[in-house]
C-alpha cells in the first residue's frame, strides 16, 4: 500500500509554571492511502493534540511529518496553501467551531470563500447544494442556523465543511463522542462511505473502543503522550500485548447476559506529563512493573510484522 502520512519521532511540549508538558513524545507512525488509523486512549493522554500537530494546527517541538513524501515544515508557502485544503479536521464539538452569525449554507461556502475556489457564485450555490446532499442535510435546513440544529446535523455541516476543499487526509477528533447511539451510527457509517466513495484517509481519535473497532484498519494506543502498543485492528483487539491495552479492552462492554467479561481494574497514581522522569510511564499503575521499567524507558519490540509494543516484560504481562 502506499503511504500518504509519516511522522517520525514527534514530540509537541507546552512550557509550564512548574517545567515542560509533554504531551506527545516521541511518536512515530504512518497510514496507508484510504485507510484508517484509530488512535485510542484515556482523556488527556495527548491524542487531539497529536491530531492537531499532524496537520499543522500545532507547531512541533520536535520532529518531522511527512504528507506524499514531502516534508510539511519545509514545504514552501505556496505548497502549504494547497496543503491546508488536502489536509482537514472534523472537532469533536461542531457548535463550538460554527459561526453562530452564519446559516447552514453560509458556514459551508464559507471554506469556499476563503479558498477563492469559486468565482461565480451560482457554481459556489451549487457545490455548496451537493456537499449538502453528500452529508444528509435536507434543503429545508439551509436557511437554519446552528442553535436550531441537533448535535448530529451540526455534525454533518463540519463533515461537508471538511469536504467542501476535496481534501485527501482528515482528521476525526472525537467526531462522535457528544452524540447519541442511534445518531453516532449514522455519522460513523456516512464517513465510511465518503471513505469509499471520495477515496479518503482518516486519522480516527476517539476513546470509544467499540467505534474505533468499527472504523478502523490499525490502531496506536497511547498513554501520557507516549505510544504503548500500535497494529493491525483484529491483531490487536484478539492478542493485546501491552497491559495498558488490556486493561482498556477489557472495559468494552459484551452484549451477552451468559458471558461474564472480566474487567480489569487499574490501581495507583496516574504519573505527571510535565518533566517525567525516566522509565514507563504506565510503570505506577502497572502490576508487572519491574525495576527496570522504572528506570529505563522501553523500546518498541514487534509482536508480529506490524504489531509492535513499547514494554519490558509483555511475554509475561497477562492479566
Amino acid at each position: 500500500m502506499e503511504k500518504l502520512l509519516k511522522v517520525e519521532h514527534l514530540k509537541k511540549y507546552f512550557p509550564t509554571p512548574r517545567g515542560l508538558l509533554h504531551a506527545v513524545d516521541d511518536v512515530s507512525f504512518d497510514i496507508n492511502k484510504r485507510e484508517t488509523l484509530g488512535v485510542v486512549g484515556e482523556s488527556g493522554c495527548g491524542k487531539s493534540t497529536l491530531g492537531r500537530t499532524v496537520i499543522g494546527l500545532l507547531a512541533p517541538t520536535e520532529g518531522k511529518v511527512f504528507f506524499e513524501g514531502r516534508e510539511i515544515s519545509r514545504m514552501k508557502r505556496q505548497h502549504r496553501k494547497k496543503l491546508s485544503s488536502e489536509v482537514q479536521i472534523i472537532f469533536q464539538d461542531p457548535f463550538s467551531c460554527l459561526d453562530p452569525r452564519l446559516n447552514v449554507r453560509d458556514l459551508i461556502a464559507e471554506p469556499l470563500d476563503i479558498n477563492s475556489t469559486y468565482h461565480d457564485k451560482r457554481e459556489r450555490d451549487k457545490a455548496v447544494t451537493e456537499l449538502m446532499e453528500i452529508v444528509g442535510l435536507a434543503k429545508r435546513f439551509e436557511n437554519s442556523y446552528p442553535h436550531e440544529l441537533d448535535g448530529g446535523r451540526r455534525q454533518r455541516i463540519g463533515i461537508a465543511r471538511a469536504l467542501a476543499l476535496d481534501p485527501k487526509f482528515i482528521v476525526c477528533d472525537e467526531p462522535v463522542s457528544a452524540l447519541d447511539v442511534s445518531i453516532q451510527a449514522q455519522i460513523l457509517n456516512l464517513l465510511q462511505d465518503l471513505q469509499e466513495s471520495n477515496g479518503l484517509t482518516y486519522m480516527f481519535i476517539t476513546h470509544n473502543l467499540s467505534v474505533v473497532k468499527h472504523i478502523s484498519d490499525h490502531i496506536l494506543v497511547m498513554y501520557l503522550g507516549t505510544v504503548v502498543e500500535k497494529g493491525p485492528k483484529n491483531e490487536l483487539y484478539q492478542d493485546p500485548k501491552h497491559p495498558y491495552t488490556q486493561a482498556l479492552l477489557s472495559a468494552i462492554p459484551i452484549p451477552s447476559v451468559k458471558e461474564r467479561q472480566k474487567r480489569i481494574i487499574l490501581q495507583g497514581e496516574i504519573s505527571s506529563p510535565i518533566e517525567p522522569a525516566p522509565g514507563c510511564r504506565f510503570a505506577p499503575r502497572c502490576p508487572f512493573a519491574t525495576e527496570i521499567c522504572t528506570q529505563i524507558t522501553p523500546e518498541f519490540q514487534e509482536v508480529r510484522p506490524g504489531h509492535v509494543v513499547a514494554c519490558h516484560n509483555f511475554l509475561h504481562a497477562n492479566f
